[in-house]
């Protein structure tokens, strides 16, 4: 293939299908079985008011701080939209092959998810069970899209960011809590999402391969516009400026633990064979990096200003 010549859609889907069933092969056989109901302690349970006339939810009732619930409801809403994420992802795969395969095994470890941090939500009080109920039913009314969800390099791409930025996500989560056992919870997502990131990263680091160009192109539009899958969460700008601040997930991790490693494993600034779109698109992402270099330095002189704002007024 020359490197003016572009693969199209079904081209890739075939090319890559033996990469495919390589990595799904290699993620069953590292993937370690979990069980979501043994992270909930359900002897903590007891009923709620309504029709069972049991207690209503109090704020006193829950033991974890306030940025850690805010991070727990935006991942548990996030997990809450994997009908939208199953429905794009099988649409673009298709339903057949390793590609389908893979689909159906992503989509059964995704739900095991949502489960998991709702079980262990609810039975130890930790958010409002009627809130969370409400901005459930709006989050997954909307739906998720994003701009590129009809093109294979480019959906690749940004799975291969974002379920690393996940993983880091629910494990800092975890950690805030304070409690062991939702840590432990936590972590068992973390890993789930953190195989997931290897499997989408390898298949895009074959179509590096394939097609260079193309590949660069997908990453550089990515990254102009990446937004996290929870971005249409009612209120999300408010949530996110507080687990910003919180150290749970801020631009300084999303350019220095995501963006910057995914990019040093595929290689991109010392890739060779690409066509002059593709050079361009290189030069994008290194400006995209200098550009998140700025705004995360700037994040992290206004945080040490507040807090020392806030210590002083203590």
């Amino acid at each position: 293939m020359t490197a003016s010549t572009a693969l199209s859609q079904t081209a890739l889907l075939l090319e890559l299908e033996p990469v495919v069933e390589q990595n799904l092969n290699r993620h069953l056989s590292v993937a370690k079985e979990w069980f979501p109901h043994e992270y909930v302690p359900w002897s903590e349970g007891r009923t709620f008011d309504g029709p069972l006339g049991g207690d209503a939810w109090s704020e006193t009732d829950s033991k974890l701080p306030e940025v850690a619930r805010t991070a727990l409801i935006v991942n548990l809403l996030t997990e809450d939209n994997l009908p939208s994420y199953h429905h794009q992802i099988a649409t673009l795969f298709g339903p057949d092959g390793a590609w389908g395969t893979w689909v159906g095994r992503w989509t059964a470890e995704e739900g095991r998810h949502g489960t998991a941090i709702r079980d262990y939500l609810t039975v130890t009080r930790a958010v409002d069970p009627v809130a969370l109920e409400r901005a459930r039913m709006v989050h997954m009314t909307e739906g998720y899209s994003n701009n590129h969800d009809h093109e294979i390099l480019h959906t690749l791409a940004y799975v291969s960011f974002q379920e690393l930025a996940t993983r880091i996500s629910h494990r800092n989560t975890g950690k805030v809590t304070g409690d062991p056992l939702c840590e432990a919870l936590l972590a068992k997502v973390a890993a789930d999402e953190n195989l997931h990131m290897v499997f989408y990263r390898n298949l895009l680091g074959a179509a590096f391969e394939l097609a260079p160009g193309q590949a660069m192109r997908a990453v550089a539009d990515v990254l102009a516009d990446f937004q996290m899958p929870g971005a249409g969460i009612e209120g999300f700008a408010r949530k996110s400026v507080a687990i910003a601040l919180a150290g749970i997930y801020d631009l300084r991790q999303h350019r220095d633990d995501v963006v910057a490693p995914v990019l040093r494993q595929w290689d991109v600034f010392n890739l060779s064979g690409l066509d002059a779109d593709g050079e361009a698109a290189r030069d994008e992402i290194a400006a995209q990096l200098d550009t998140l270099e700025r705004q995360a330095s700037r994040f992290e002189e206004k945080r040490a200003a507040r807090a020392a704002r806030l210590a002083a007024s203590s």
